[in-house]
């Protein structure tokens, strides 16, 4: 064997894809853990027609530029933003562009679905939070299902495209509506009475399973051998990023924070009371049998579309700038139904301001301070009741993902939570995919280990809550 295939049985490349940009690292586990970037390029919806899709064609060439750019690897795993899927054909031809979960094709089916079957039903076989872009309901309103030969989610269909080899990896299956929360299988009953063909749904598999070998044209175009390994991870990005939180027990909550906020506690088993249903927590699958416990937050989408409206403005002067905007002095609740699709955020939380009988932010630092601030009470009400409904003690909150690199929305979130924030890894979603496919390699022992060695991966910040907590507690019931 020569030195580098025996350099490269720790090199570990995780494709990493979220709705705004998409990078791929490689970790290398030779001594300890390092995590270098390879490739990162922007990901963004393309509208065509008045319909809204993902340029997945446009992904796929990006993935090949940055595995080349990462060099021999002992595996290579994909994990990206849940619910989307491609449909292919007979011959395995996708059939179109991947419809983007912003697009509105969905406006009204949940509530269709709802009276038809009854949410209580729904809730109990699938655990899942109702929100409209639910993979069951583009499913409903998609006219080339009917036709269509398989369904793929995201990171399957590029695993395909790797490898040649169907399935569906099973923690981002959990995000569909269609798998059985408790058995983790497809819920065929479920799929039947929503008259879905069940030749869509493709053999599960788990995080650490192999999803096959580089096709031979692949391998040859990226300079790799034929056959290194695809890997499954926990393929649904949050399911990685929880993989890699570094907690050292079960008493914590985490927030996996980027262009959504997943904020929940993990647990053994799913969640499936009234209480837990009416408050729309979802119960999605994690690594090792675990579930993830959690509701959906809008997260940093709503400062990114404030900064598109906001052309050649700095972040990190809008950020200096909102400490020293009054506190409080305009909040909304950031899952209000009209921040969800892109385009003049500004105006639309100008708008909710008024609706809600308060005067809205009259420059861009104040906007960011609104935003911040409004976030950090989304945060807080997921963490607390997701611990409520649970039973689960809290002690500490772990602040994962590119939001963890935001000092005030964490010094925010730790005063709003009157708990700890520790923030960090910002690249945990990459550190829990390369763990995966390290442990499936047989360097690494089981989940403990793996969020041991994602704590000493990046750097980590403790941000201990300050103020007066009372003021949260009114602002919260104010915005209630």
């Amino acid at each position: 064997m020569t030195r580098t295939a025996t350099a490269a049985r720790s090199r570990f490349a995780a494709v990493d894809l979220g709705a705004s940009s998409g990078r791929v690292m490689v970790a290398d586990l030779s001594d300890g853990l390092t995590l270098t970037e390879a490739h990162r390029f922007p990901n963004g919806p393309v509208r065509v027609a008045g319909r809204l899709h993902w340029d997945v064609l446009g992904l796929y060439r990006e993935v090949l530029r940055g595995l080349s750019a990462a060099g021999p690897v002992a595996s290579v795993g994909v994990d990206s933003w849940a619910v989307d899927y491609g449909l292919l054909d007979g011959r395995g031809a996708l059939i179109g562009n991947p419809v983007h979960y912003r697009d509105e094709r969905t406006a009204g089916v949940a509530e269709r679905v709802a009276r038809e079957l009854g949410a209580e039903t729904l809730y109990d076989v699938s655990g899942l939070q109702v929100l409209p872009f639910n993979t069951v309901y583009q499913l409903l309103s998609d006219p080339d299902a009917a036709r269509a030969e398989t369904m793929l989610l995201i990171p399957d269909l590029l695993g395909y495209w790797l490898t040649g080899q169907r399935g569906a990896e099973v923690t981002n299956a959990s995000t569909t509506g269609l798998l059985d929360v408790r058995t983790r299988q497809w819920a065929w009953p479920l799929i039947e009475r929503l008259g879905l063909p069940a030749r869509l749904f493709p053999t599960l598999r788990g995080p650490g399973e192999p999803v096959g070998g580089l096709r031979g044209d692949v391998a040859a175009e990226l300079g790799l051998a034929a056959g290194v390994p695809v890997t499954a991870v926990a393929s649904h990005d949050t399911a990685s990023a929880v993989a890699a939180v570094p907690a050292s027990g079960p008493a914590f909550a985490y927030i996996s924070c980027g262009t959504w906020s997943l904020a929940g506690v993990e647990l053994p088993g799913p969640v499936l009371t009234p209480a837990s249903r009416a408050a729309n927590f979802t119960n999605e699958a994690g690594v090792d049998g675990t579930v993830r416990y959690l509701r959906n937050v809008m997260g940093l989408w709503l400062l990114q579309e404030c900064l598109r409206a906001w052309p050649g403005s700095d972040l990190a002067d809008l950020l200096k700038a909102a400490e020293a905007e009054r506190p409080f002095a305009a909040v909304v609740n950031p899952d209000e139904p009209a921040f969800l699709p892109p385009g003049d955020m500004p105006g639309r939380i100008a708008a909710e301001c008024r609706r809600t009988g308060q005067e809205p932010p009259s420059s861009p630092p104040a906007f960011v301070r609104c935003v911040l601030e409004s976030l950090a009470l989304g945060h807080r009400r997921a963490v607390r009741q997701a611990a409520e409904l649970s039973g689960r003690d809290v002690e500490v909150v772990h602040l994962v993902g590119g939001g963890s690199r935001n000092e005030l929305l964490c010094r925010l979130t730790a005063d709003a939570c009157g708990l700890p924030v520790v923030a960090g890894p910002a690249e945990a979603t990459a550190l829990g995919n390369v763990l995966v496919q390290a442990r499936a390699a047989g360097l690494v022992s089981g989940l403990a280990e793996m969020r041991a060695l994602a704590a000493t991966a990046q750097p980590l910040r403790v941000f201990e809550p300050s103020g007066d907590g009372h003021a949260w507690d009114e602002i919260s019931a104010r915005l209630l």
